[in-house]
């Protein structure tokens, strides 16, 4: 029979980060992928129940007088807190990693990270306008194909909280 320490080694196995990380589908962040980045991080994360700790902030300190439902909340919020923070941290790529300011807790290395990213994050919404604003139906790909491209643009811009009104839409896919 085996011993429980290889038992809980067998089962976790699985639960590796990198294993997870390229099992889950999310892309190692590069520098030019943020916002998909970040969408599939929570995704990952919320669908294996392990955003507690970006959900909640972290429970009081465990003392002698604590009760079983707190040390069960701070067991789950410990547990997700680390799974989270390996996970992130394993999802980005090593030389973007050292400007990130390190941290135990995943809320707020995750706001860490999205603050490195936010001026490349306006830049990018500037060079989706210009594209917009630009970009001309060339005659040779398919219509259709030009709509989805320009509507994915918008689409991105409103991710970035710089909705592009329907009717705007229309007239950049029409002129």
């Amino acid at each position: 029979m085996a011993s429980s320490s290889s038992k809980i080694t067998q089962m976790n196995i699985g639960y590796s980060p990198t294993t997870l990380t390229s099992n889950c589908g999310i892309e190692p962040l590069t520098g030019t992928n943020f916002e998909s980045w970040r969408d599939n991080v929570r995704l990952t994360l919320g669908v294996m129940d392990l955003d507690y700790a970006l959900r909640h902030d972290p429970p009081a300190a465990l003392t002698a007088e604590s009760t079983q439902e707190h040390k069960r909340v701070h067991e789950q919020w410990e547990r997700s807190n680390r799974m989270s923070l390996m996970i992130i941290k394993n999802s980005i790529s090593v030389a973007i990693r050292g400007a990130i300011p390190d941290s135990d807790n995943a809320k707020t290395y995750l706001d860490s990270v999205e603050e490195q990213f936010k001026g490349t994050s306006k830049a990018h919404a500037s060079t989706l306008i210009l594209q917009m604003l630009t970009k001309k139906y060339d005659g040779v790909s398919g219509v259709r194909e030009h709509i989805m491209m320009m509507s994915d643009m918008a689409s991105k811009l409103k991710s970035m909280d710089m909705e592009i009104s329907e009717g705007f839409l229309v007239h950049f896919i029409m002129t």
